[in-house]
């Protein structure tokens, strides 16, 4: 059987493919044998394609300061369930353990890596800490404990709890404007803030980003995918939050402009003193972004530790396995 792949993957293509065909702009720029397109491209694009790969960001020594920093988040003895229900009358003849019995920790001005399979329990393990998803245990959030509290409490610690969605493409409103996405957040949590000051503060928040002034006025489908997420992601920082919530964030995306957003998120963290909450099964991208990564498996974390010293020497066969499957250890 012959097999035509197309993906942005490319661990994907140089694990699976023969030949290579590169497309920019609905044109075939560049095609050959797998090992003569990777090790000698011919075209820019190519060059630039292959050069777009995650790179680690994180320093060390930085990654040893934040473990001094005090905890924003404390989540301990979470559990989340959804119910099996079967038969006319739906009745519940079980129930599914989408999180069980998970704890961890995040520093201020740090990103904690969630990684695992489809189905381990990693975006819904970050919806519980927002309390965007009915679960049980405690949840500390800038010392305030979370759980319990009614939505209306909540609802005012909501500008310091922010999360960028995985699909550029359907996490946009289609009938808003820019400036109406972005300055949305503005009018629930500023509202003393007039139209001059609002208008003032989307506008900031689009060049943060690398937008400009004038998309104020375009909609969501005037956009590439990368743009939208930068706009989605602007939706967020004008908020000025301390948590940020990224779930599977570039997965949606080509090589190239997942860098771009990689590199954006982490001139923003440094700026502006945020922590991340990565959720991915893209472990290059985990490992590029992370100072420390937890490990999901059927609902429970199976290991987590710094992230270096965990893609070097996992204990758990289970991380074993996924960094193997990710092509990120030869062994």
């Amino acid at each position: 059987m012959a097999v035509l792949l197309i993906t942005h993957d490319l661990n994907l293509v140089r694990r699976f493919a023969d030949r290579v065909g590169v497309m920019q702009g609905g044109r075939i720029v560049e095609q050959g044998g797998l090992e003569a397109i990777f090790s000698t491209p011919r075209e820019d694009y190519t060059r630039t394609l292959l050069g777009s790969r995650p790179e680690r960001r994180v320093d060390p020594a930085e990654a040893s300061r934040l473990k001094q920093a005090r905890r924003l988040v404390e989540l301990a003895q979470i559990r989340c369930t959804f119910p099996v229900r079967s038969g006319f009358w739906r009745r519940q003849v079980g129930e599914v353990k989408a999180v069980d019995d998970a704890s961890l920790h995040l520093h201020s001005g740090e990103t904690l890596g969630i990684v695992g399979e489809s189905g381990s329990g990693k975006s819904t393990l970050g919806f519980c800490l927002l309390r965007l998803q009915d679960c049980q245990g405690a949840i500390t959030f800038n010392g305030t404990r979370l759980d319990g509290l009614s939505q209306r409490a909540l609802r005012q610690l909501r500008r310091d709890m922010q999360v960028v969605f995985q699909d550029p493409y359907s996490s946009l409103s289609p009938r808003l404007t820019v400036e109406q996405i972005v300055g949305e957040g503005l009018g629930i949590h500023y509202p003393q803030l007039d139209w001059v000051a609002r208008r003032a503060r989307v506008v900031q928040g689009l060049e943060e980003v690398g937008l400009s002034a004038d998309m104020l006025w375009r909609y969501p489908h005037e956009f590439s995918g990368g743009q939208r997420q930068r706009i989605a992601i602007a939706r967020v920082v004008v908020l000025e939050p301390k948590l940020i919530l990224l779930d599977e964030p570039t997965s949606a995306l080509d090589v190239s402009v997942q860098r771009q957003v990689l590199d954006l998120l982490g001139e923003l963290q440094r700026r502006h003193g945020m922590s991340y909450i990565f959720i991915s099964h893209d472990l290059a991208v985990i490992r590029a972004m992370a100072h420390r990564i937890v490990v999901m498996r059927q609902g429970r974390i199976v290991e987590e530790g710094e992230t270096e010293a965990l893609f070097n020497a996992p204990r758990e066969a289970y991380t074993q396995q996924l960094l193997r499957a990710s092509l990120l250890r030869k062994d």
